[in-house]
């Protein structure tokens, strides 16, 4: 009798993937967890509890919707997940975003004990003293009152417009006749801070909330009433406008006219005051159409916690991370122009380790040298005042062929870059705005120079954005290169960008959605193949987001196959690791710390001859699906290594940072076994500035 093979498992079983909310969840906590860090400097912890709070403001903003029954975009919820039906996971995201909520009062309130330690003080009404209590009679007369409108709600008021994730106090007052009346007074936070700095003794820094202030006063909006209370509450709104285009309308104005309905969105949440009666949240709930389980309560104190982020401006260096400076090596500081530095070799530079201005010294020499003739550049987030803009704008002033691709649809950042683009054309810049129905992700910069009778192509490719900013706080790998071939590759990638995009013959770049995705795959299986065969076999993967359950299937078949794999996923990741028979060969662990982790790295050991991919791309279905996205090689076997030594693994090794997630969906900070040495990777990338460019670079 022939013995029968054991059936191959169904790798797209729903059980062995993790929900993508649930996933993002937890990656809130992990944020969270550094918030409540004690070990970390206080204004620091201010700052990740400021992003927290922000990041569930998003969540609520665009991802929620779409599970209120809202259209939902296939492209960016595929996947399967261990549900049955939407209400039983919209009933553990309410558990664990409860669960977050009273977290984030928790670290408040800790927070808040610890700032007070150095001086830092939240005062209340009945903590301030005498002359603070003078000073701030005196605000509220002379630039306060005038500020605030309140607006009564009853039948004879049509029930006001509460704008998105506004600051709000709901009042409750009786009048003579004993009727129950309520009103709402929106706080004009923006237009003054939230927490306001008042006069202190000595050298405390002593601050009122802006709403408390208002809740002091409160009867001098309602004279003759007598108040029986007043309750902080916010209402959060879909945000996930979607672009429509039709034959009377451009790319640019389908997107001002979405922007212009982003605050309208319809509600999704609803955040009160814990103390609010019943009575006034039904009157909010029933008119903004929202169910008992779109309610939250919080206390006062962990509500609208973004505004944390003035207590982060505070010029107390004391009570932040250590500023460390970052170097770039000898061969570029000393060279006469980054033209022949790049000329000489390909360069790899690790931001923030090294500095953005890399970069946009790249671009000021190119904008001055009288040999570039043309300026390529896919913008996606910029900033305000970006040295970019500037520079583009310099080099078209003098006599270069300027070309920017413009992602207009860059999600929270539309306005901004419609008004960059309109500043670019209105000096002759051509702006064009890629494919209709594909965002351009990609962050490509290529610079045509003549040199003796023949066009040299230059070229840049990078995990982030072209943003000096956010290039302060991101780690993201930077690559110049002057390999004519990739440069050809880039610059069929522009002409199919400005033109009519479609498939093209790229020699090494990767492409979504045409050849990316499927390159990934083939690379993975190549893995299993050669495990089986008895032949080195290795993936490491550095990323933002793992989603994507085609590519899942095939690590899991890889793990199956015996490949060893490390995944460092900072945030969303479907893979459930650790699933014996399926993905015991798979680790997978997250760091969230000073520094967001941004770089995507692909390493496939390939049989002992070395794969490495870097660039813009998660393995999401958003990045592989709907987007423009470029992955580069890494074609210089030293460089490879050097990267694989330098920058991937102290991050896949790393023992103080480095949280694990577990075959259930949770994550555990890695433990260091006995005697074993200490790595903190963003401390070591610190370090050894530069190490990443080889034993014979010197840094300065």
């Amino acid at each position: 009798m022939t013995r029968q093979e054991p059936a191959e498992p169904d790798f797209y079983d729903r059980s062995l993937f993790i929900n993508r909310e649930i996933s993002w969840l937890s990656f809130n906590q992990r944020c969270l967890d550094e918030a409540m860090d004690p070990s970390i400097p206080v204004l620091e912890r201010v700052k990740f509890l400021a992003i927290c709070y922000g990041n569930m403001d998003e969540f609520f903003m665009i991802r929620m919707p779409g599970l209120l029954g809202a259209e939902i975009d296939r492209l960016v919820n595929i996947g399967p997940d261990a549900y049955d039906n939407e209400n039983e996971l919209i009933r553990d995201i309410n558990y664990r975003v409860n669960a977050l909520t009273d977290g984030y009062e928790d670290a408040w309130a800790d927070i808040e004990r610890a700032l007070a330690g150095k001086n830092i003080h939240i005062l209340s009404s009945d903590s301030i003293n005498p002359r603070q209590k003078m000073w701030l009679d005196d605000f509220y007369t002379e630039r306060l009152h005038p500020l605030l409108t309140p607006l009564a709600l009853d039948i004879s008021h049509p029930f006001p417009f509460i704008s998105n994730n506004s600051l709000n106090l709901a009042v409750r007052m009786r009048n003579e006749d004993d009727t129950i009346l309520y009103a709402r007074v929106k706080v004009p936070v923006g237009i003054l801070p939230r927490f306001l700095r008042i006069p202190s003794e000595g050298k405390a820094n002593d601050f009122v909330l802006l709403e408390n202030i208002i809740k002091d006063h409160v009867s001098a909006l309602f004279p003759g009433l007598k108040i029986l209370g007043v309750y902080k509450f916010r209402i959060t709104r879909n945000a996930d406008v979607k672009v429509t285009i039709d034959e009377a309308a451009d790319l640019m104005t389908a997107v001002e006219s979405a922007m212009d309905s982003r605050d309208q969105g319809f509600p999704v949440r609803m955040v009160v005051e814990d103390t609010m009666p019943d009575d006034l949240v039904k009157v909010f709930s029933k008119n903004l159409k929202l169910k008992d389980n779109q309610v939250t309560r919080a206390s006062g104190k962990g509500m609208m916690l973004t505004d944390l982020w003035e207590l982060y401006g505070l010029n107390e260096p004391g009570l932040k991370y250590k500023p460390f400076v970052p170097r770039l090596p000898a061969e570029i500081t000393e060279s006469p122009n980054m033209f022949y530095a790049i000329k000489k070799k390909d360069w790899i530079f690790y931001h923030p380790y090294e500095p953005f201005d890399v970069v946009v010294r790249f671009l000021r020499e190119a904008a001055e040298d009288p040999d570039v003739k043309s300026i390529k550049i896919c913008l996606y987030r910029l900033g305000k005042k970006s040295e970019i803009i500037r520079q583009l704008m310099r080099a078209k002033e003098r006599g270069k062929n300027v070309s920017v691709l413009m992602e207009l649809r860059a999600k929270f950042d539309e306005v901004n870059n419609i008004s960059l683009a309109r500043e670019l054309e209105n000096i002759g810049v051509h702006v064009v705005y890629g494919p209709v129905n594909l965002k351009v992700h990609s962050k490509l910069l290529q610079v045509v120079r003549l040199e003796k009778d023949r066009l040299v192509r230059y070229t840049h490719m990078s995990s982030g954005n072209y943003n000096a900013n956010t290039a302060r706080s991101y780690a993201d790998i930077s690559y110049f290169t002057a390999n004519q071939e990739i440069g050809e590759d880039v610059g069929e990638l522009f002409n199919a960008l400005t033109g009519y995009f479609g498939p093209r013959d790229y020699k090494h770049l990767l492409v979504a959605p045409l050849t990316l995705k499927s390159t990934l795959i083939e690379l993975i299986r190549r893995e299993a193949e050669n495990s089986a065969r008895g032949e080195k076999a290795y993936i490491a993967m550095k990323a933002n987001g793992l989603i994507d359950s085609d590519i899942i299937a095939e690590l899991y078949k890889a793990s199956r196959a015996g490949v060893k794999i490390d995944l460092c996923i900072r945030g969303l990741c479907c893979l459930r690791p650790g699933v014996k028979g399926i993905s015991e060969n798979i680790t997978v662990t997250s760091i969230v710390d000073r520094l967001l982790e941004h770089a995507r790295i692909y390493y496939f050991e390939n049989a002992g001859d070395p794969k490495m991919y870097m660039g813009s791309s998660d393995m999401m279905p958003r990045n592989l699906i709907a987007r423009v996205e470029t992955l580069f090689p890494v074609l210089d076997p030293e460089m490879l290594v050097n990267i694989r030594e330098c920058i991937l693994m102290p991050c896949l090794k790393d023992n103080v940072k480095s949280r694990v997630l577990q075959s259930d969906g949770t994550y555990l900070l890695r433990q260091r076994k006995k005697n074993e040495k200490k790595i903190h990777s963003q401390e070591w990338y610190i370090a050894n500035q530069g190490v990443w460019h080889g034993q014979d670079s010197r840094v300065h």
